[in-house]
């Protein structure tokens, strides 16, 4: 999704350079599309090939360079809210040109991709898959946008960076997250519309792109078989799902760069780095729980403690259970001032929310520690 029209175009011109660039990139899908099997579609393997094939080359272009190019001088919140209203309106345009190519057969016709073989309708098939590939790729680029604008690496080379930007990009990780979203930015007459688009929208399944693939067909049809299928109706669904998945998109990589620059600021600012990631275990683990902000921070932590301090601790990197004397020990050996410390247990009970009761304890604990050994020194 890296084109963006002109800032010196006029309205109507920006209308006629947004319209083309939706119209070359369906050509390009419709070739890719042609050269789908129609096992490939059946078995969800149309999604592999359309990573391969768009995501790459896009992830090659696409880097931070790119945009501080495009976009210098401008923070990096407004450029996001520029690409996700242009993703929107791409989507909107699109949906008002599949639209106008359904029909009642195509609709009826729909039901047979997870069983009957496409190639009885090469036509409905062909119309379908353009419109599907067209949404996903512009989401999954989209949120490889996000991540990129937040100075959130991601490696697609990696496995598991792969299926986070899947994950975010199509609201994978519990449809109560894009549930939340559509209530605050979609207006109150076609929620119900898209409320159905994301309803039962979890998949638990095992971390297969050809999975992916089969979920987001069967996702996406569900806009064609709505009753008065139209283009009004397709470009509705197409402009609010790609606006509620930028926005999760937003919030999940802001919240991971604001956690990213909480390790950065520790671990700069420390003099105590092998205590600080010790202090910040046994604060996490208070409560005898860890929540998805709190591991993050742990593991970004550790990154910046190694990347400023060249300190890597196997013995915390083999912890089962944290016991508080280890770390009282810790402190015993360590000396000058210890409010880096401190103020690193403060923030990182925090993170997530606000401290807690037994996070309060330790904290309370670990002065009590430090105030210890500075009367004894």
């Amino acid at each position: 999704m890296t084109s963006s029209p002109s800032e010196n175009l006029n309205e109507d011109d920006v209308i006629e350079d947004e319209r083309s660039t939706v119209e070359r990139q369906r050509s390009e899908l419709r070739d890719f599309v042609s050269s789908l099997s129609p096992d490939d579609i059946k078995s969800g393997g149309w999604f592999t090939k359309l990573c391969a094939q768009s995501l790459k080359a896009y992830t090659t272009k696409v880097d931070a360079k790119y945009f501080q190019e495009k976009y210098q001088g401008v923070p990096a919140i407004a450029v996001v809210d520029q690409r996700i209203k242009m993703a929107s309106r791409y989507a909107a345009i699109e949906g008002g040109l599949s639209a106008g190519a359904y029909t009642t057969t195509i609709a009826a016709t729909i039901g047979t991709l997870g069983g009957a073989s496409p190639a009885t309708v090469p036509a409905a098939i062909a119309t379908v898959m353009v419109d599907v590939a067209f949404i996903t790729q512009l989401q999954l680029r989209l949120a490889y946008d996000i991540s990129v604008l937040y100075r959130v690496p991601l490696d697609i080379a990696d496995p598991e960076d792969m299926w986070k930007l899947i994950r975010v990009a199509f609201t994978i990780k519990g449809g109560e997250i894009a549930r939340e979203g559509v209530v605050k930015i979609v207006p109150a007459m076609i929620r119900p519309l898209v409320k159905r688009f994301y309803s039962k929208s979890v998949l638990t399944a095992a971390k297969s792109l050809p999975i992916v693939g089969k979920f987001l067909l069967k996702r996406n049809v569900i806009k064609i078989g709505l009753p008065l299928v139209g283009v009004p109706l397709a470009v509705i669904i197409n402009r609010y799902t790609t606006l509620v998945a930028g926005r999760h998109a937003e919030s999940v990589f802001r919240n991971e760069a604001r956690i990213i620059e909480i390790a950065r600021r520790l671990s700069e600012r420390t003099t105590h780095p092998r205590l600080l990631l010790w202090v910040a275990w046994l604060v996490i683990m208070a409560d005898n729980t860890v929540s998805d902000d709190e591991a993050m921070l742990i593991r970004h932590l550790v990154v910046s403690i190694r990347k400023h301090h060249d300190v890597i601790d196997e013995g915390f990197a083999n912890i089962v259970d944290i016991d508080p004397d280890d770390v009282w020990q810790l402190i015993d050996i360590e000396t000058g001032d210890f409010s880096d410390v401190v103020d690193a247990a403060t923030k990182v009970a925090n993170v997530d929310s606000s401290m807690n009761r037994e996070e309060s304890a330790v904290i309370a604990k670990l002065l009590d520690r430090i105030r210890h050994t500075q009367i004894s020194d």
